[in-house]
């Protein structure tokens, strides 16, 4: 069985909750705490799940918004392959049938 594992990024519903509603509003004080990201790097932080992620950001962000990671990363079971029973039939694969090759009567 193989899963396939997701995050859901509830950066921007943290700040909701503290009355943070531009994403200008997290620069300054991730830079208070020694992390300084761009405009743009904020923007995206806030706005989609980051593939990576560092410690230091992570705890600045905890702090800011007085909360643990697991507040701000949830992880779920997005796609899950589940194996095939007995009583679940596949198909028929049809037989292989070998090619013949006629040439022309050339008489």
């Amino acid at each position: 069985m193989i899963k396939k594992m997701g995050i859901s990024w509830n950066l921007r519903k943290l700040m909701a909750t503290r009355d943070m509603f531009q994403t200008t509003d997290l620069g300054p004080l991730l830079a208070e705490r020694g992390i300084h990201l761009s405009r743009e790097q904020v923007f995206r932080l806030v706005t989609q799940p980051p593939q990576r992620l560092s410690m230091d950001t992570l705890a600045a962000l905890c702090d800011i918004l007085d909360c643990t990671p697991n507040d701000l990363i949830e992880v779920e079971v997005v796609n899950a392959q589940v194996r095939k029973t007995a009583e679940e039939t596949t198909p028929p694969v049809p037989k292989a049938r070998r090619t013949q090759i006629r040439r022309p009567d050339l008489s």
